[in-house]
């Protein structure tokens, strides 16, 4: 069984996906933007990014009464890689110690033009 995850502090589907789903005690979000809920872009730094997709991340743990310690799997989405430092710096200010597993990906373009996005899943 499946449930639908959805909260209004966070950017909606811009396509015919879910922001969040929630199965068998995982849950997966769908890759975040640097995107403000109003769908505009936080900025047009990848740093400005970053921490607009996690805070959107953040947001749809909570309303799935999560939070950053139940992420167990992230997948990083760069327009460039040399941005790896900058959004690393800014990814690990949401994260303590036992941080989750992570890939980095280089992409040759993503939704929007953005610079950064991030997937997650997490665990109850």
């Amino acid at each position: 069984m499946k449930q639908i995850i959805h909260t209004n502090l966070a950017p909606q589907a811009i396509g015919p996906y879910s922001q969040a789903v929630l199965a068998n005690g995982m849950l997966f979000i769908s890759g975040q933007l640097g995107v403000k809920p109003n769908g505009e872009f936080a900025g047009n730094s990848v740093e400005e990014q970053a921490k607009q997709s996690l805070e959107n991340i953040k947001n749809i743990l909570a309303e799935a009464k999560m939070d950053f310690k139940n992420v167990v799997k992230t997948t990083i989405f760069l327009a460039n890689i040399d941005d790896f430092a900058k959004v690393n710096d800014i990814y690990a200010t949401y994260f303590d110690a036992d941080y989750p597993a992570r890939s980095t990906i280089a992409v040759k373009t993503l939704p929007k033009n953005g610079l950064v996005e991030i997937e997650t899943i997490a665990t109850v």
